[in-house]
């Protein structure tokens, strides 16, 4: 579909060229026309053969003109340079180019995310050798159903899905969200539950590069590798340490006594996201994915660097930690197919002990254990246990306050004084922010719920019992857990859908992203339901295909229409009884889903975080009272802040204050000198950033060079390619002095061009790449092949317009943040009141019980929905109803103008020109 509008729209331009008399665009048209002549752009046939992000000279003349096409030469995706991609200063007087600019970059995206489905699917749980074989006369990526997600015996749901025979899941456990995720896939059950193993995106033999498993490895790093080499802790500190200008009134992050406001931590601010927006994702991966067993890891400890000498930088050699559980570390099972062999496992897995669903697990809980800690209303089952808080008074205090961890639930002593929650680990006051506005908003549904009840009691609720599909269910008849279950599929759809539509259009703020983002959720032929019907149709036909190009190539690009959300659901004559019908709008393309260890690793966002906490107050939201250190709100302490000073007051603080740069030199000082009290290590410290390193080398991940070669990204030859060369001098002149650290850091080699070390992509020539990187044989070269990939995407200083990430970052986001939508039935063909209620399904779809607009167009868009997260604050914390109104995105900084298109500039809007974060200084 796409693909077809970029041709419509080249030929379209072409009609223009007669009455064309700007040179500039007579160019881009001329361009247009030699790309329609050369024919379509194929999908890459093989792994070395992919689009790496990079279009010919007439592409990108047709869709950016001479700017773009200036800068094909380097490492970094052409998109971005592309018409109408940036702010207003990008787009062209003429409407056909910003047209085809801003889809020619929706094109991109799409061939970017057709390859990575083809050639980044790798599953550990033994369902890989059928991936790559096929199976009774089907694909392989084509396959829907594997041995390895049965439930096995002795699991208490083995009987009820059919036990030895074919396990199909039916009756309770289809009919919502269940505790441990089995059942989301009828027909796969144990697939995304508690306990199953993380995926990987990249080819096993490419994993664990410090064990030298395969020759291209070895050739790639030679012996230059191990879990502490290039010391971690030396990396944190020169790499990733704060500059400041005041260390007295930082202190490390832990700021002066009393919270003094005139205490000051240095960091780099990205001006166009909030502080409510690092938070934010921290809530999101704790419903994702943990290694962890209730917080901890095994009993064992390791130390984490700062040898020899390195101390003198501020390390600590005695710092130790315990080392990660590991599932499998027994070698792999090999297997061959058209003469090549395989591995059919990474060398060592690693279990997602969470539900690998978008659920609301870390609300509601993820296992026996974990739910114990929810607490619901003795008064009314159906909402969760909300409790007041003396002194607060204010429309949104009176719906109350999470309880605490009781002594008699599951818990670290570390959790004591948390409020009571699924998943207490990491608690800071971010986490009780979100914890208690989500569980605000269950019961603020509920009350919804109850109050159509009361006024049309026999009216259809839209619910059905599975064990008696064909029975209405009024809405007098929905008992208490049936009504939270479906208050807990809303919460979960209404999360997703505030990260798809409104956090990451707010990451990756530029127009191809809104709209690419809003059609996985919404499609992009929205409000055109003939159009959408007719293609879910067709891309629900394609989904059941045995062959892999129709399966996955071709759903993939035509699902863009319609959208995700609901796919399947709309079929003539749906039936709850038809198990094709429940299950038969996901699509897993070949692969069980679950996260992958290298989502895990891109995640890893800790810049984000300031050292100390703007803190200000809703009736004067212009002054900033304290600078509250994060750390001083980590685990029980949370709740002393929330209760004293109020939800009001912390959303106004995050909802104001800029966050962090995901840029090197930017980590929390405090999470280098982290103080946790139940470490069995003699400093009782730890560099959170180091550790994060240390991670990743546990769990395999390929260093940054490698990594972006098997995502399709073009590898870089020197550290001197982290200088963007457009940049000001200033800027270039600063990004030379990263590149020179980071080359002091991992040093550089005397090449040998005989040693091949890649087969995931070749030189532009067709020649495999080896090890001088294009550099003369023999020559001095840095060791970019050995950089940690989390020290290489914080480097890389080209990126698209309003990118709060790096484009290595943004491939991997691209292939999982969409998998997980494709393959939860619960936003496919079983978002249904069915499932939802009819009031459920509403309150998703139309963010509330009903509609509402923003007044003013938003960076172009007419008509634009008051976006979902705001509309919780509304309900859940309506004292700030003023300070919302001119907030469009609730992860923009609330005071900031926005401008007229995707503007990133710091100014205070209307009525914030008095902020303090706006002075000089700042």
């Amino acid at each position: 579909m796409q693909l077809y509008r970029s041709l419509c729209a080249a030929s379209f331009a072409l009609t223009l060229v007669a009455c064309d008399r700007t040179t500039g665009v007579t160019a881009s048209i001329l361009g247009c026309a030699d790309e329609l002549s050369s024919g379509i752009r194929p999908i890459g046939e093989a792994r070395d053969r992919r689009f790496l992000g990079k279009v010919q000279a007439s592409t990108a003349r047709c869709r950016g003109g001479d700017k773009a096409v200036a800068r094909r030469d380097v490492s970094w995706i052409d998109w971005g340079n592309y018409y109408a991609t940036g702010d207003a200063s990008s787009k062209s007087f003429w409407p056909t180019q910003n047209w085809r600019g801003i889809n020619g970059a929706l094109i991109d995206l799409e061939y970017e995310r057709v390859e990575l489905i083809r050639f980044n699917l790798f599953d550990n749980s033994g369902t890989f050798e059928d991936y790559v074989k096929g199976r009774t006369g089907a694909d392989g990526p084509a396959l829907k159903t594997w041995t390895a997600m049965r439930l096995p015996p002795g699991h208490p749901s083995y009987a009820a899905v059919g036990g030895a025979g074919e396990q199909l899941c039916k009756g309770a456990l289809i009919r919502g969200r269940t505790l441990t995720g089995i059942c989301n896939d009828i027909r796969n059950p144990l697939m995304g539950s508690t306990g199953t193993l993380f995926a990987r995106n990249v080819e096993f033999e490419t994993t664990f590069p410090d064990a030298g498993l395969t020759e291209l490895t070895r050739n790639r790093h030679g012996d230059r590798l191990s879990l502490l080499t290039p010391d971690p802790q030396v990396i944190s500190r020169k790499l990733f340490t704060r500059l400041q200008s005041d260390s007295a009134g930082c202190a490390d992050g832990y700021g002066k006594p009393g919270f003094a406001k005139d205490a000051n931590c240095d960091y780099k601010k990205a001006p166009f996201f909030n502080v409510l927006a690092a938070f934010w994702i921290q809530f999101m991966t704790h419903d994702w994915f943990s290694h962890l067993e209730e917080g901890h890891n095994t009993a064992e400890y390791m130390k984490l660097g700062c040898a020899g000498d390195a101390a003198r930088l501020g390390c600590r050699p005695a710092d130790a930690m315990e080392k990660a559980y590991v599932a499998d570390a027994d070698a792999p099972a090999r297997f061959s197919h058209n003469g090549r062999e395989y591995l059919s496992r990474a060398p060592k897995t690693f279990r997602n002990t969470n539900t690998a669903w978008w659920d609301g697990s870390q609300i509601y809980g993820y296992d026996e254990r974990s739910r114990i800690r929810v607490k619901r209303d003795p008064r009314d089952a159906a909402r969760l246990l909300m409790v007041p808080v003396p002194g607060a008074t204010t429309a949104g205090d009176r719906q109350g306050y999470l309880p605490l961890l009781e002594p008699s639930d599951p818990m670290n002593p570390d959790w004591a004084g948390q409020e009571a929650t699924g998943f207490p680990d990491n608690w800071t006051i971010g986490m009780s922010f979100y914890h208690n506005v989500f569980a605000r908003e269950h019961n603020q549904f509920v009350d919804e719920f109850r109050r159509r009840a009361a006024k049309t009691p026999d009216d259809d609720s839209g619910l059905r019992n599975p064990a008696d599909p064909a029975r209405a269910i009024r809405y007098r008849d929905v008992g208490a857990d049936e009504l939270f279950e479906a208050a807990r599929l809303v919460v979960a759809a209404e999360i997703a859908k505030i990260h798809t539509i409104e956090w990451t259009t707010q990451l990756l703020y530029n127009e191809p992203l809104f709209r690419g983002m809003n059609s996985n959720w919404s499609g992009l032929v929205a409000g055109d339901n003939g159009v959408a019907d007719a293609l879910a149709g067709v891309v629900s036909r394609l989904g059941r295909s045995s062959r892999a190009k129709t399966a996955n190539q071709w759903y993939s690009i035509l699902a863009s229409g319609p959208g995700i959300i609901g796919l399947g659901s709309q079929k003539r004559g749906w039936s709850l009884s038809n198990p094709d019908d429940v299950n038969g709008g996901v699509n897993h393309f070949g692969s069980p889903f679950n996260f992958p260890e290298e989502f895990v690793t891109v995640y890893r966002l800790h810049p984000l975080v300031p050292d100390l906490i703007e803190y200000r107050e809703f009736q004067s939201p212009n002054a900033i009272r304290n600078k509250i250190p994060v750390v001083e709100t980590f685990r029980g302490r949370a709740t002393s802040f929330m209760h004293e000073r109020g939800l009001a007051n912390w959303a106004l603080s995050l909802g104001r204050q800029r966050l962090g740069l995901l840029a090197l030199q930017n980590h929390p000082r405090f999470l280098q000198n982290l103080k946790i009290n139940r470490l069995k290590s003699p400093t009782q410290q730890l560099d959170v950033a180091a550790l994060d390193l240390i991670r990743d080398r546990e769990r395999g991940i390929p260093r940054f060079n490698e990594f972006r070669r098997g995502y399709g990204l073009r590898q870089l030859t020197s550290f001197d390619d982290f200088i963007d060369r457009t940049a000001a001098p200033e800027q270039q002149a600063e990004q030379a002095r990263l590149a020179g650290v980071v080359r002091e850091v991992y040093g550089q080699h005397r090449c040998d061009s005989t040693k091949v070390i890649t087969a995931a992509q070749l030189e532009a020539n067709g020649s495999p790449i080896n090890d001088c990187l294009g550099h003369p044989n023999g020559s001095q070269v840095d060791n970019i092949e050995d950089l940690d990939t989390v020290v290489g995407w914080l480097a890389e200083p080209i990126r698209p317009h309003g990118f709060a990430i790096s484009e290595t970052q943004f491939v991997v986001f691209i292939l999982n943040a969409s998998r997980r939508l494709y393959s939860d039935r619960f936003f496919t063909s079983s978002f249904r009141p069915e499932f939802y209620s009819r009031p459920g399904l509403d309150w998703v779809n139309n963010n509330g019980p009903v509609a509402m607009y923003e007044a003013r167009p938003v960076n172009g868009h007419k008509h634009q929905p008051v976006s979902p997260l705001k509309r919780v604050l509304l309900r859940t914390i309506p004292e700030l109803a003023s300070e919302l109104d001119q907030v469009v995105d609730a992860f923009d900084p609330w005071a900031r103008d926005r401008g007229e298109y995707y503007s990133l500039g710091w100014t205070p809007r209307k009525g914030a020109e008095s902020d303090e974060a706006f002075a000089k200084k700042n």
